[in-house]
């Protein structure tokens, strides 16, 4: 099998869901070059091959053999998993220092979704101090940062009020810009490709590849072509190896190999777990009397209870979009609880519904999003290669960013990567400790260390009260200089309560206008899979413990926290009386939310066909 077989592979897997045509419509970045309407993919560059052998289980052994065949491998320099704003910074900057020194360095980047940033979701408020430090002529060069912040407003919302409050200094938004950071991706693929970076959309990367020394030596993608029984279609193809000198994790929040990197090199050692949001966002097309261009409006409170962390957003960017945003952090405690239909509640206060009134929802979509900070990101370097990015988590809870931090850490990783591959080691993986030594003397230490108290401040008696005392006092005054760093008191998974010691939350109906049933909504993210293909959303240990468990203590929480309605507990008509567990994979948006918050620990969230999932393209 030559290069281009591979490569029209994942076209074809990607027709298959309809999410390719407009890709190559606009000439999207997919093989190391631009590929415009009606051009050809060529070969560039020739595969060496290795043997992989696998267990197939309930197959004959025609089917095995098949399974189990030769795959090829591409040898490179950097190869970089996610085409986020951490990878594609990474990637640019090692470029540009080769261009820089006359190296030739070879950085290949795949990324699962069907284009650059078709997986790319955040409210988004970007801080360019990154981006200025990156490409400094991003302005000539076409950014699409077109709406700066004008006015910063924040509320304390009640039922029916909304309490104008300060916010915090990391709250000011001056000299920052609103902007879809899908747009925002799309247009650093652009940069990158033009630095001679490869990249491949539509490519998963499912398994990571060790030397016999232990070190990380790449990456597989996935295999393409097997039915949901497990056994090979004619449309079967080997996935492909990616070997390099260094690999870079920048799959964003609770990446799937991510988390089995941090496992296997024991990166948590010395640091605390990580603890996550759920972010929710639709972006309107509203009245043009009552667009704001620049606007920003934060607010706290309704319809959340003071024990349960999370806020929520309005942007106004330009063409009289406006993104609307919510987020919820997934330590909450009733399992009764539904991100979405807070969601949907909260675009009814009066504040919000104003602007809303006579408008028209363009699309939808969610994602976790890290919150656990400073103490919680692990040891950022294993021999082999590095995280990135929230693969890392350098999120901002109190600014309420994370892109400038990802970019930032993407950058001092390419010219750790550059640094070591180029001075060369004399034996044995390289060891990016120069990565970790940066980024301690880095400003995004600072920025994070300084804000390190203000998420667990809300764990105590008076939850939010007495959160919001502890962060006007640390933020106004203190900036963390002391010696003391808090501690989260439990990881995500483990805080719901039986469903038997709650007051079950009852949620109004959506009106269709405001506010929408979910799988309306879901049906504007452009999601996508091939029907026919093993479910990517594994039990474990196969679904007693969802039953038995989850739905017997805690009613089932996973038909609430699903953003996209993925899971259901059904009756059985094979067990008159009983449930049985339901996954409805075609619906997941990828926001890893199931894989964090299942209190069975049960659930394992792998990537699908590459190509599958959602399409943003203004979120």
């Amino acid at each position: 099998m030559r290069f281009q077989q591979l490569v029209g592979t994942a076209l074809r897997a990607a027709r298959t869901r309809g999410v390719i045509a407009p890709a190559l419509a606009r000439g999207v970045p997919l093989c190391g070059g631009l590929v415009s309407a009606g051009a050809r993919v060529v070969a560039v560059r020739t595969l060496s091959v290795s043997a992989v052998r696998r267990q197939a289980k309930h197959v004959d052994a025609e089917a095995a053999a098949i399974l189990n065949g030769e795959r090829f491998a591409e040898e490179v320099d950097v190869c970089i998993v996610g085409g986020g704003p951490a990878g594609l910074s990474a990637a640019i900057r090692i470029r540009q220092l080769a261009a820089e020194q006359g190296k030739d360095i070879r950085v290949f980047l795949v990324e699962k979704g069907s284009e650059i940033g078709a997986h790319t979701l955040s409210g988004a408020v970007l801080e360019p101090r990154a981006l200025n430090e990156l490409i400094p002529d991003w302005k000539e060069k076409g950014a699409p940062l077109h709406t700066p912040v004008t006015k910063d407003k924040m509320y304390l919302m009640t039922k029916n009020l909304a309490i104008p409050i300060p916010h915090p200094p990391q709250m000011s938004n001056h000299g920052n810009y609103i902007i879809s950071l899908s747009k925002f991706v799309r247009w650093l693929g652009e940069q990158a490709e033009e630095a001679g970076v490869e990249l491949y959309p539509s490519f998963a990367a499912s398994e990571v590849l060790y030397n016999a020394d232990g070190s990380v030596a790449g990456i597989a993608t996935n295999d393409v072509g097997i039915g949901r029984n497990g056994l090979p279609k004619d449309s079967f193809e080997r996935g492909m190896e990616i070997r390099a000198k260094v690999t870079l994790f920048a799959e964003g929040c609770h990446g799937s190999l991510s988390k089995k990197i941090i496992n296997k090199f024991d990166l948590r050692k010395d640091s605390q777990f990580q603890t996550y949001g759920l972010g929710l966002k639709e972006v309107w097309e509203i009245d043009p009397a009552k667009h704001q261009p620049g606007l920003v409006v934060h607010s706290l409170g309704w319809p959340m209870s003071y024990d349960t962390y999370g806020g929520a957003f309005m942007y106004h960017l330009e063409d009289n979009l406006c993104a609307v945003g919510f987020v919820v952090a997934l330590d909450y405690s009733n399992p009764t609880l539904s991100p979405y239909k807070e969601f949907q509640r909260y675009k009814h206060h009066p504040l919000i519904k104003h602007y809303l009134d006579g408008g028209k929802v363009l699309s939808y979509g969610a994602r976790a999003l890290n919150e656990g900070g400073y103490q919680s990101i692990p040891k950022l370097s294993f021999p082999g290669g590095a995280l990135i990015g929230c693969s890392a988590g350098f999120l901002n809870v109190p600014k309420i960013k994370g892109t400038h931090t990802a970019m930032k850490s993407g950058m001092l990783a390419g010219e750790a990567a550059f640094e070591s591959i180029i001075k060369g080691e004399a034996s044995g993986a390289i060891s990016l400790t120069n990565y970790e030594d940066a980024f301690k003397s880095s400003w995004v230490h600072d920025e994070l260390y300084e804000v390190r108290n203000i998420r667990p401040s809300f764990h105590n008696p008076l939850g939010m009260w007495g959160g919001m005392a502890w962060s006007g006092l640390d933020t106004m005054f203190l900036k963390g200089r002391y010696p003391w760093t808090m501690k989260h008191p439990k990881p995500d998974y483990a805080t719901l309560k039986p469903l038997s010691s709650v007051k079950p939350i009852e949620y109004p109906k959506p009106d269709g206008v405001i506010s929408f049933d979910l799988l309306e909504s879901v049906s504007r993210t452009g999601t996508g899979h091939v029907e026919d293909q093993p479910i990517h959303l594994r039990l474990q240990r196969g679904p007693t413990e969802q039953l038995e468990h989850n739905y017997k203590v805690y009613g089932g929480p996973e038909q609430k926290f699903c953003p996209a309605g993925v899971y259901e507990y059904l009756d059985d008509a094979e067990k008159p009386g009983h449930k049985k567990f339901q996954i409805n994979a075609s619906n997941c948006i990828h926001c890893k939310t199931c894989d964090i918050k299942d209190p069975s620990q049960n659930i394992d969230w792998t990537v699908p066909e590459g190509g599958g999932g959602p399409t943003y393209s203004n979120t």
